[in-house]
């Protein structure tokens, strides 16, 4: 059940049973030569709509541009700053806050959002408690990564092992594959497995010094349309049962 698609009466109706709504958030950024610029936003909407399929949950519009300043040397990359992915992120949930929703699972398809989250969410409880005081609501938060759910990285590992690196992976492109298989990109990848950095990056222009196609450590040339549909298949099914476990906790 997707918010966007729900009428204001279902959207109350569906209070009356829940409080909980799913969230996804991702990027606009460059994932190498072969990797739809959209892969993170395309794979957290991915696996939460799976997870809000099989749970009868509702999931809310995804955040698809988040902090991604290190890729804007590379064509087609967006970024929020952290302060308006923070304030976007707080008026997105106290927007539907103000519905009586109070569960909030953040789906997370970008490991560079991960700071503005965890802020995020810190400055919603204030927010919270300086609009309402003492009868602020029991807004819970929380946020998972999609490919670091149990089954997801136990499966990336054994389908890709050491060559799936730390961006433009072959489990994210499979994933996108798998959701858009009209958009399989094809380019030459050379060489095959991109090369890391123990000293990782800092600014954009480091970063494309350093990983000069915009790949790090991995060969997403392994990525396979099949393969994604076994990764969010296992990646629903993990964060299915926590996203269930953390909307009834009292």
């Amino acid at each position: 059940m997707r918010l966007q698609l729900s009428t204001w009466p279902e959207v109350e109706a569906y209070l009356e049973q829940s409080r909980g709504i799913i969230v996804p958030i991702g990027s606009t950024e460059q994932h190498g030569p072969t990797g739809l610029i959209g892969t993170d936003a395309i794979c957290a909407e991915a696996v939460a709509e799976g997870i809000g399929a099989k749970l009868s949950a509702l999931v809310g519009p995804t955040i698809s541009v988040g902090m991604s300043q290190h890729h804007m040397e590379f064509a087609g990359s967006m970024t929020l700053r952290p302060s308006t992915l923070i304030a976007v992120i707080c008026d997105y949930v106290m927007s539907l806050a103000e519905h009586g929703f109070e569960r909030f699972f953040l789906v997370n398809g970008h490991g560079g959002n991960t700071a503005s989250i965890g802020a995020a969410f810190a400055e919603i409880h204030m927010m919270a408690r300086g609009r309402w005081a003492g009868a602020a609501p029991d807004l819970r938060m929380n946020a998972v990564s999609w490919w670091e759910s149990e089954g997801a990285a136990r499966l990336s590992d054994e389908l890709f092992g050491d060559r799936s690196g730390g961006h433009a992976t072959p489990a994210e492109v499979s994933v996108a594959q798998h959701v858009h298989p009209d958009h399989i990109k094809q380019a030459l990848l050379d060489p095959a497995l991109a090369p890391g950095s123990a000293v990782g990056f800092f600014d954009a222009r480091d970063y494309r010094r350093r990983f000069p196609d915009g790949r790090i450590g991995s060969d997403p040339g392994l990525a396979r349309p099949q393969l994604g549909e076994q990764l969010l298949a296992a990646a629903v099914s993990d964060l299915a049962a926590k996203y269930s476990q953390f909307a009834e906790a009292d």
